[in-house]
């Protein structure tokens, strides 16, 4: 039922800096870079790695059309089936480039489309941004770029000049909306509340009308900061007093709303360059964090992705295992589920006999029709998780082979 082909479970490459979004029942995976001696290579720009989530099972689709550069530090985010890039860092420096690629193809071409003809001015070019989605609008803060000297403002927070070209590098804190139904760019004028400081490497996330934003990096200084700003009125809510404990600094994390009211906070890389594991939910109801205790320790993970599946689970992608700024070496490929809530009892059927198809195997062609395809769709997804872990035990084992 499930084929034994090596090449049936292969997955997205390792990458760190990328971008992913959910749309239905996929999650789709584009950019980033790998380190190869020391050296940091772009991840093919024409490529995007598609993971179905029924079935457990990544492919590779070629694009086309009007390609962005191969970057990192792109932000993605996704709106009514397609998926738009804004920004980035390549070869030749930073992009404040706009991007958009129709995800729900008919014919399984995936077309790029540069977005040249918009209303307004763009924000300055930036990378490691955020965005949060709001009715059929994105919504950019922050990030570290570029601006010339007529463009320095109090969103800006300098940390170096080219004087020359009078270039100055720093960490924003301006907020940019970009209107997809009429491709107009606006600065909306905030009308009230104390904004976060100016950051990159940060993570946002939206819970009704509510964008969030918590840590981030700016100089040498990493925070844990939470704040908000209120999407219909303009307003920033300054920062959240918490109660009781909460997450230390970090940046490179991520932020995925899970609910109505919570927020998961997971990984990073801490104040003093340590790569985190540890993952945390806030509420908004009780303006309170509490720490997942049951998370695995050994699988940090820094400036990867994390996208809400179609059950409430956290799936996050990629990203580096060790401290980028100093071992760049340890980009992963594997993707880790975090179960934030319980799953549907039909989702629970379809894993047990999914995991235990092979005492089944005289009763599953039995099933309705439906229900059958469902089962083998578990059943390749169950052999999938089995051929990875097994996979990845044997280089474990081999590896452990050649240090001894």
């Amino acid at each position: 039922m499930a084929a034994d082909s090596a090449e049936q479970f292969c997955v997205a490459e390792e990458r760190s800096g990328h971008c992913a979004v959910v749309d239905g029942n996929f999650l789709y995976v584009w950019g980033g870079y790998v380190s190869i001696e020391e050296n940091e290579v772009y991840l093919p720009n024409d490529e995007l790695w598609i993971y179905e989530m029924d079935s457990g099972l990544w492919t590779m689709h070629l694009m086309e059309g009007e390609l962005p550069t191969s970057m990192s530090g792109s932000c993605g985010a996704s709106i009514n089936g397609k998926l738009y890039i804004f920004g980035g860092f390549d070869d030749k420096g930073y992009s404040n480039r706009l991007y958009y690629v129709n995800l729900r193809t008919k014919n399984g071409t995936y077309r790029w489309k540069k977005i040249t003809n918009f209303k307004g001015q763009p924000p300055t070019p930036r990378d490691k941004l955020s965005c949060w989605v709001y009715k059929d609008r994105l919504i950019y803060f922050g990030g570290y770029g570029c601006r010339k000297h007529n463009e320095l403002s109090d969103c800006f927070d300098v940390h170096d000049a080219f004087w020359e070209g009078q270039i100055f590098w720093g960490w924003h804190n301006d907020v940019h909306v970009f209107d997809t139904t009429t491709q107009t760019w606006s600065q909306p004028a905030i009308r009230g509340g104390d904004p976060p400081q100016p950051r990159a490497a940060h993570t946002c996330a939206v819970l009704g009308n509510k964008g969030y934003i918590f840590g981030g990096r700016v100089l040498q200084t990493r925070m844990n900061d939470l704040h908000c700003l209120n999407l219909d009125t303009w307003t920033w809510s300054g920062r959240i007093n918490i109660s009781g404990e909460k997450p230390k600094d970090r940046s490179w994390h991520t932020l995925t709303p899970i609910g109505d009211d919570r927020l998961f906070l997971f990984g990073g890389l801490s104040s003093d360059n340590v790569p985190l594991s540890d993952g945390w939910i806030h509420s908004v109801t009780t303006n309170g964090w509490k720490q997942l205790t049951h998370l695995p320790k050994s699988r940090p993970r820094l400036w990867h992705t994390a996208c809400l599946g179609k059950e409430g689970e956290v799936m996050v992608f990629g990203g580096s295992k060790d401290d980028l700024h100093f071992m760049d070496t340890g980009h992963c490929s594997d993707l880790l589920i975090f179960q934030t809530q319980p799953y549907s009892l039909l989702r629970l059927c379809l894993d047990c006999i999914g995991k235990n198809a092979t005492l089944l195997k005289n009763q599953i062609p039995c099933l309705p029709s439906k229900l059958l395809q469902q089962v083998l769709k578990k059943i390749t997804f169950w052999a999938a998780v089995n051929h990875r872990q097994e996979k990845k035990a044997e280089t474990e084992r081999q590896t452990q082979l050649n240090t001894t």
